[in-house]
């Protein structure tokens, strides 16, 4: 059976590939594009990062925030970041439609500019890496699919080149044969570096994240810790990723004030709400330094909610893991309620606190960049010699997909798959269709030899 399963391998290896190495580029391509993205919006949104407005009136942060929502009238204000010194403060405001805008504000609290969300340099790779801009659950689960799949055929890859011994040395090799050993040699040392790398993406993902996210929710030994409240309905993205689902606390007098609350999203007209300036004087007494963001409740009896995550995606806003806080606020007195911070985390939430900004090239500056970079760059490369060993064996006017299998399948090849399976249930889900597929094809190709 080990020539049977060498060719069932090297079939579906090819054949997944075919099929997923386009999504793979743009993932690859776009995840490149995500590791530089500081650099790049640092230097395309200098002005708005780092310069002043052309006026010198010294504001408050409060009369800074009135300001922005006159001159944007259609939006209010539905979080504050914070950042350290030289980066100006970042105001997201949005309308009722839900269309996003940021607003920059100088030392002074002047408006500086506004950015339209949806096609920042961040927001827009952010995008194509998770959803191809186009967005959806279906969307969401193929790119999830295609994440899966690579895992697959990295570790095929891995059982075809030391099976087959393409790493041997041959004597006058055709030019097939060494396409084959640059791959599998590029293959084998890029497997290790390339599943951590998938494997801290999954927690963003849509089937499998949400996976982690429930067994660390239900268990908090390895989780964390989880509040009993009521949910938030505000955007959640600059919340560490351990705590970006807990149900935020409710504000204690909220039912004195609920007459005065305003409409708009992020109910930043409330003239009984703590103002910005009071609630980032109680931040301070609770020792929690820039850079922070500050997200308004939006319902009455919401709350603030401040925290310092490791993967936000916000320019000069990422912390380390160890920094992690997520804080809230009474929305009226301004009282501390709850505080969850990385040392609260389970083992589950602590790994993937690190694992994601490993993953997204900032745990530990430059050299995880590079890294990362260097471990995509030779995926692509993987690509680019597994199709050219396969241009180079295929006939003309041939598909020439790798010899056909017997139908019997070894025990070894069934546990292999079921364990990849059940570590990645959407993988198992793909490869019950693949089943059904096969065993339809055979079953018609089987009544095809009766009929003849």
């Amino acid at each position: 059976m080990g020539k049977g399963n060498y060719n069932r391998f090297w079939r579906w290896h090819f054949y997944a590939a075919i099929f997923i190495s386009p999504l793979l580029i743009t993932l690859t391509f776009s995840g490149i594009g995500y590791l530089f993205y500081t650099n790049v919006e640092n230097n395309t949104y200098n002005h708005l990062f780092f310069e002043d407005s052309a006026k010198t009136q010294k504001l408050t942060i409060d009369e800074g925030i009135e300001k922005a929502e006159v001159q944007y009238k259609d939006y209010s204000v539905s979080k504050v970041i914070l950042l350290e010194h030289p980066y100006n403060t970042r105001l997201t405001m949005k309308n009722k439609d839900g269309d996003q805008k940021y607003v920059f504000l100088d030392k002074n609290y002047q408006i500086v500019g506004s950015q339209n969300a949806k096609y920042t340099f961040s927001n827009v790779m952010r995008e194509t890496h998770s959803s191809l801009l186009i967005g959806g659950t279906v969307v969401n689960y193929l790119v999830e699919l295609a994440a899966c799949w690579a895992i697959f055929l990295m570790f095929s890859g891995i059982y075809m080149t030391f099976k087959g011994k393409a790493l041997k040395k041959k004597k006058n090799p055709t030019k097939r044969q060494k396409n084959k050993k640059w791959h599998s040699l590029l293959g084998t040392i890029i497997t290790l570096p390339m599943i951590i790398i998938i494997f801290t993406g999954l927690p963003w993902s849509a089937f499998m994240g949400n996976f982690i996210y429930s067994a660390a929710q239900e268990h908090p030994s390895i989780g964390y810790p989880t509040l009993t409240q009521q949910p938030p309905t505000s955007d959640m993205s600059e919340i560490p990723w351990a705590t970006r689902k807990n149900e935020a606390p409710t504000s204690t007098h909220w039912h004195e004030h609920h007459e005065d609350m305003a409409t708009m999203p992020g109910m930043s007209s409330n003239s009984t709400m703590l103002s910005v300036q009071e609630l980032m004087n109680k931040v301070e007494k609770e020792h929690i330094s820039k850079p922070y963001s500050i997200i308004y409740p939006t319902s009455e009896d919401g709350v603030f909610t401040v925290s310092k995550g490791s993967n936000t995606g916000v320019t000069g806003l990422d912390v380390s893991p160890y920094d992690e806080v997520t804080t809230y606020f009474d929305l009226y007195s301004g009282n501390l309620i709850s505080k969850v911070g990385f040392e609260d985390y389970g083992i589950l939430a602590k790994w993937f606190t690190w694992g994601i900004p490993l993953h997204e090239g900032h745990l530990f500056g430059w050299p995880n960049k590079l890294i990362n970079l260097a471990v995509c760059l030779a995926f692509l490369f993987v690509i680019f010699w597994g199709f050219k060993t396969w241009l180079s064996r295929k006939r003309e006017s041939s598909f020439s997909v790798p010899p056909k299998t017997s139908s019997r399948i070894s025990i070894g090849f069934i546990a292999f798959m079921v364990i990849l399976g059940l570590a990645m249930p959407l993988f198992g889900l793909s490869l019950i269709l693949v089943a059904i597929l096969e065993g339809s094809f055979y079953f018609i190709n089987r009544r095809k030899k009766c009929l003849n």
